[in-house]
């Protein structure tokens, strides 16, 4: 299987599952980039990771190719890429992929077995994933499976951060990988000053990245009541741990909030613009079929709540108002604390009392 980033990866493990759950006897392996592996950690339907840089020399391009050389009977290429493909082509007897309508004929009929067509805006990614599997007569099941850790290690890790005594948390995951997925720096800190007061620890996520460890660690350091900055000192199958004891999880378009719904912890995500019918995060054993989402308007499917920035041109689709990484989204800094507030009183009345 070759995928991309963590959400990517995340994502493609109900096809995972489904094929695993078809032939259980069967060696599925992942094929990923580096960073990313975490994210299967502790997965039952995976016996093997290979990470595999993208920016490698014609050299060790023919060496990665050469290492997987017909290792397989069968290969998926889980995205519509040329690289998935070649890959898949290389690995196994018979690879089974995504097109789209606008790519030359050549890569339908050299590089893939199976050619399914790709949608990139009317259907969810996992179930466009499962659309794999069904194109085999594999059954589709759409279980995103969360990252684990046995218990042992989770209970070193409860005690290397003093969580022994910990009473009712919320978790936080303030810092998406882009800036035009942000909300307020200013709005995170009054939401999490409204969850101090309701008595509940507030957590707050992060990797070990420079950037996104000072921004986080800022708005831990802003709130009155006091909160706990985890950047950098957790995995993601930690995190995933975390997350299933917490009464409540809320971030932005991220692979963390992907990560909380999949654990079935109450969930709210804050979109911009981003496709939801797409992205949405997949509710914890949502059945396998069409996005959970509509593409306009905020909602709430199982575990998860979706709430979409106010504007006539949301979502646009594009990298923020100035179209690129680094731009502002009026639409998600449009988005009031008032209203993640009473989206998280009424997720909190249902999981009790703090």
């Amino acid at each position: 299987m070759c995928t991309q980033r963590i959400g990517d990866v995340l994502l493609a493990t109900p096809l995972a599952h489904s094929v695993k759950a078809a032939w259980p006897e069967a060696q599925l392996d992942f094929l990923v980039l580096p960073g990313t592996q975490g994210v299967l950690e502790g997965n039952p339907d995976v016996n093997q990771v290979l990470a595999f840089p993208q920016r490698a020399s014609l050299r060790e391009k023919l060496g990665q190719l050469a290492s997987l050389w017909r290792r397989y009977d069968l290969a998926f290429a889980a995205i519509p890429s040329d690289r998935a493909r070649i890959f898949a082509r290389a690995a196994a007897k018979t690879a089974i992929g995504f097109t789209t309508v606008d790519e030359a004929s050549w890569l339908k009929r050299h590089l893939l077995d199976v050619a399914v067509p790709f949608d990139n805006m009317r259907t969810h990614t996992v179930s466009m994933g499962l659309r794999l599997a069904e194109a085999l007569g594999i059954p589709a099941i759409g279980r995103v499976q969360p990252p684990r850790v046995d218990s042992e290690r989770w209970q070193a890790c409860r005690e290397r951060l003093n969580f022994q005594h910990i009473g009712r948390y919320v978790v936080i995951h303030p810092n998406p990988k882009f800036r035009y997925k942000m909300w307020d720096s200013a709005k995170w800190i009054a939401l999490i000053s409204w969850l101090r007061q309701q008595n509940y620890e507030v957590l707050l996520t992060g990797s070990g990245d420079p950037g996104e460890a000072t921004y986080v660690r800022d708005i831990a350091g802003k709130v009155p009541e006091g909160c706990r900055c985890l950047t950098g000192q957790l995995s993601l199958a930690e995190t995933a741990e975390l997350l299933k004891d917490a009464s409540l999880f809320v971030g932005p378009d991220t692979a963390v909030t992907h990560l909380a719904a999949a654990t079935g912890t109450p969930t709210i995500a804050l979109f911009g613009p981003s496709n939801p019918v797409k992205w949405g995060p997949w509710p914890k054993d949502w059945p396998a079929g069409e996005s959970p989402w509509t593409f306009v308007g905020s909602g709430r499917q199982g575990n998860v709540q979706l709430i979409q920035g106010p504007g006539e041109c949301v979502p646009c689709l594009l990298e923020g108002c100035d179209r690129h990484l680094d731009s502002d989204s009026r639409c998600l800094l449009d988005i009031g604390v008032e209203q993640i507030v009473a989206a998280a009183r009424t997720a909190l009345a249902e999981t009790g009392p703090a």
